[in-house]
């Protein structure tokens, strides 16, 4: 097992924490900690860098909020220099995993994302007669950080990168708490074991990834499970034999429980994919996809509070209608000219071309 190592000088360099802090800033210039940082950079780079060496770098406090859509889940939002700092981590690890993760795994990674991954379903399902759909019970606060740290020495040697790693991992912050048990346990094993990534950090994601990532390749290689997708904690298996699929059910089932987690019981099921499946936002059949019907809902809620905020001048018309228009981005994909000519004709600011 090939591991890499030599590579903490190039995450401390100052020109890739240069290109992480304009990575972490897209969309983000205009608020006022990015403003503060940017408006002193080198000196706060410098400062970043010398943390990083020193390993004198500790974590600041998340900013923590709740989102009740589409179900009720904690965010957690890093200070900036985190945020810079989980960018420049990432510019160099990531590129390693990458060539480990299996083609058909679509989340949070170049060139894939939710739009291919629901295209590449539906290739699938004009293959296939049934799909066993799946998807982790809470899966980031249910991620085991020893676990997790053995996963990723699969790949990273570096001890000073492992430092920072470990360090990241450590300072997160505390989930929805997750009571579990698992064989071998004993009667306070759940209380004892450090659990959880918060929501909303980019190496939250890229960890969730790599947890699974043994789990996807047992899957393909070892079930020979050839028509099979994940997009972060959603998975989908589809064939023609709808017994040979609740079988591989079971075996997902006993592999995951290594990782100390579990499929969630209610939202495991096999479908026939003539009737298609809600996936991903959308209601996905073998030649078309429809919007949600609750995600039609959320929007048009949505787009209402924007125009509020922005007759209250609490929001700028660029960004009320650059919100607007990364949903229909997004609705677009799915066969929805009527209701995006609909909510066009209610609200000046949606655009339907």
């Amino acid at each position: 097992m090939k591991t890499h190592k030599n590579l903490y000088g190039h995450i401390c360099s100052f020109e890739n924490l240069l290109r992480a802090a304009k990575k972490a800033q897209k969309g983000k210039r205009y608020q006022e900690n990015v403003g503060r940082f940017n408006a002193n950079l080198e000196h706060e780079l410098i400062q970043l860098r010398r943390e990083l060496i020193e390993k004198s770098y500790i974590p600041g406090a998340f900013r923590t909020f709740t989102i009740f859509e589409p179900k009720k889940r904690l965010i957690s939002a890093a200070p900036y220099r985190d945020r810079v700092v989980h960018h420049a981590l990432c510019n160099v690890i990531e590129p390693l995993f990458e060539k480990k993760f299996i083609y058909d795994s679509y989340a949070n990674r170049v060139d894939k994302g939710t739009h291919r991954a629901i295209l590449r379903y539906q290739k699938f399902c004009r293959k296939n007669k049934f799909v066993l759909k799946c998807d982790i019970r809470k899966y980031f606060p249910s991620i085991d950080h020893e676990i997790l740290k053995e996963e990723i020495r699969r790949t990273i040697g570096c001890r000073d990168t492992l430092w920072l790693i470990d360090r990241i991992i450590d300072f997160s912050n505390e989930q929805e708490r997750v009571f579990d048990y698992f064989p071998g346990d004993e009667l306070f094993t759940p209380l004892q074991r450090q659990r959880g990534l918060p929501i909303g950090n980019l190496t939250s994601q890229f960890f969730a990834n790599v947890y699974l990532n043994r789990f996807d390749h047992f899957v393909k290689e070892q079930l020979k499970c050839k028509f099979y997708l994940r997009y972060m904690d959603d998975f989908a298996t589809l064939g023609n034999d709808k017994e040979h699929l609740w079988e591989v059910k079971s075996e997902m089932e006993r592999f995951l429980v290594r990782f100390r987690i579990r499929i969630h019981e209610n939202k495991c099921q096999i479908y026939r994919t003539e009737k298609g499946l809600s996936f991903l936002g959308f209601r996905v059949f073998p030649e078309f996809r429809l919007l949600k019907r609750e995600n039609v809902v959320r929007t048009r809620r949505r787009i209402r509070r924007l125009q509020e905020k922005y007759a209250a001048r609490k929001l700028s018309f660029e960004e009320v209608t650059r919100s607007v228009h990364g949903w229909l981005g997004h609705a677009k994909f799915g066969d929805t000219y009527g209701l995006r000519k609909k909510l066009f004709e209610e609200h000046p600011f949606v655009r339907t071309n």
